[in-house]
């Protein structure tokens, strides 16, 4: 049995603008789960440009799962893009330098949201956007030039500016099961010998329960 070696950063040596992400991450303050992937045709070995305002001492990670899709353009704005709003103005007066660096907010007076979590089996659209704090649900789809602005729900379609729900995936009896299952942890001859079943349409409960 061949699969591609979760190891590499081309997982299809054909096709250099796909990437396996861990294998491109430096920053100790992103986490990549195995299979993921980021098409990019353009820098696929840059992705972290795409992760702004992360800053290591405020403390928030990047985590993605396994088995997700990241198309281009995406932009993970993270904690370090947030202003102090308790005050009359939201001006960053410290960063620029001088006298005014005396002024610098403590992080406890930032309106710091946590960690930006997406699950596994996720599918992130080209251009979209996610803002700090969000997490998006196992085998979430989010649509092209979204702006994520609140947790996606697991199995959900979400898209638009900001993202709202379009459509769950499936019945709420088949998304507990396929939850459940729980694919992305097994090992990879297991799913290699199960993609037929985990690409069927329309599973049913006692499809995927076949499975457990």
């Amino acid at each position: 049995m061949t699969v591609p070696d979760v190891n590499v950063v081309y997982p299809n040596p054909e096709i250099k603008e796909v990437v396996f992400l861990k294998n491109v991450i430096q920053r100790p303050n992103i986490e990549v789960g195995d299979y993921t992937y980021y098409d990019d045709p353009v820098a696929p070995l840059d992705f972290e440009r795409h992760v702004t305002h992360h800053y290591e001492f405020l403390g928030d990670k990047l985590v993605i799962g396994k088995f997700c899709s990241i198309a281009s353009g995406i932009e993970f704005v993270m904690n370090g893009a947030n202003h102090a709003m308790a005050g009359a103005s939201t001006y960053p007066f410290n960063i620029l330098g001088g006298d005014w660096q005396a002024f610098t907010p403590r992080l406890a007076d930032l309106p710091l949201k946590g960690d930006t979590v997406v699950g596994n089996d996720v599918w992130l659209g080209q251009n979209v956007t996610v803002l700090p704090g969000i997490t998006i649900g196992d085998g979430a789809i989010v649509g092209t030039n979204s702006v994520v602005t609140k947790d996606v729900a697991p199995y959900t379609i979400v898209g638009g500016n900001p993202a709202a729900l379009i459509r769950p995936r499936f019945a709420p009896a088949v998304i507990v099961a396929l939850e459940r299952l729980a694919w992305w942890d097994r090992d990879i001859d297991w799913i290699t010998a199960h993609i037929p079943a985990l690409t069927r349409a329309t599973p049913t409960v006692e499809e995927i329960e076949e499975l457990m």
